[in-house]
């Protein structure tokens, strides 16, 4: 079964560069969201497999959206995709409940590795 995915980033070209990333490896994006209050707002309607969560965003950044969608749903998973200079970030992010964190800039190879490996953790 496609794995359905939700993509939360403010940058249109990198949710766009995403998309076609996650589509071309066989995954279904079902929603993009360009914040963290929007993203809440898809996890609740839309109940994805997975999500991509960048977490410098405005209105609301990935950690607190992270919380959140974790206090919607304990068993979401979420993976940060960030850059090197949000190390605290990124572990706050894992403290928050993210799963995995994939650094910008990233190639379509470690993209595809990590979200394998998530797929195949998610239980149909």
């Amino acid at each position: 079964m496609m794995k359905r995915v939700l993509v939360v980033d403010d940058a249109a070209f990198m949710r766009l560069s995403l998309k076609g990333i996650l589509e071309r490896c066989g995954f279904e994006v079902v929603g993009e969201a360009e914040n963290g209050v929007k993203a809440i707002q898809l996890y609740r309607q839309l109940k994805p497999d997975f999500v991509t969560m960048d977490l410098t965003m405005p209105e609301l950044g990935g950690v607190d959206a992270t919380k959140m969608i974790k206090m919607i749903d304990n068993e979401a998973k979420i993976v940060v995709i960030s850059s090197m200079g949000h190390e605290t970030s990124v572990k706050e992010a894992i403290m928050a409940g993210a799963i995995s964190f994939i650094l910008k800039p990233f190639d379509e190879e470690t993209v595809i590795r990590q979200l394998k490996e998530i797929e195949k953790s998610i239980v149909d």
